[in-house]
């Protein structure tokens, strides 16, 4: 998908994919980040937070190298010039886009790549970096604090963790 949005020069796309994959947010927090979350002194910061709108509890987050080279080229585009908003809308009764027409945007990059739309959505985006975090070490309290999630067995049923995942794992721990 990143690929795509580069060759396109669609640069508040791919900025949307990237920190949409760093950040883990639900989709309604995610389209309101302001440019001063992820912006300080002209430069894109390393590592951001924000107050998640459903336990009104912050969380942090990583901004890659590649998310913030996307953002700092999307913040040079015009529409950018005086933007509170990281994806300003395009009408100014909108502030920011909505979380319909998030949904929308990767839809259209779901499908762009041949998949089916039904199977991806805002959500999968959510999911994708603490789903390899978790394949690559187990580690279901790391996941529980990317995402910000109180409740452990939320995690479990998030990731759909099964015994024989947890089994997997003992298998692999000599004693």
């Amino acid at each position: 998908m990143r690929v795509r949005l580069e060759l396109a020069e669609n640069h508040r796309d791919l900025a949307l994919f990237n920190m949409a994959i760093d950040s883990k947010l639900c989709g309604c927090d995610l389209v309101k980040m302001k440019v001063i979350d992820v912006m300080a002194s002209g430069q894109i910061k390393e590592r951001a937070s924000v107050l998640q709108s459903k336990t009104q509890k912050p969380v942090r987050f990583e901004i890659s190298e590649g998310t913030r080279a996307s953002v700092k080229r999307w913040m040079e585009d015009e529409i950018m010039v005086g933007s509170e908003y990281l994806w300003p809308g395009r009408f100014h009764e909108r502030l920011h886009i909505s979380t319909r027409q998030y949904a929308r945007i990767v839809r259209d990059w779901v499908t762009s790549i041949g998949l089916e739309a039904s199977a991806y959505g805002t959500h999968s985006m959510r999911r994708t970096k603490v789903t390899q975090v978790y394949k690559r070490t187990g580690n279901l309290r790391a996941v529980q604090l990317l995402l910000g999630h109180t409740n452990m067995d939320s995690i479990v049923r998030y990731l759909g963790v099964e015994l024989e995942d947890a089994l997997a794992i003992a298998e692999a721990i000599e004693i």
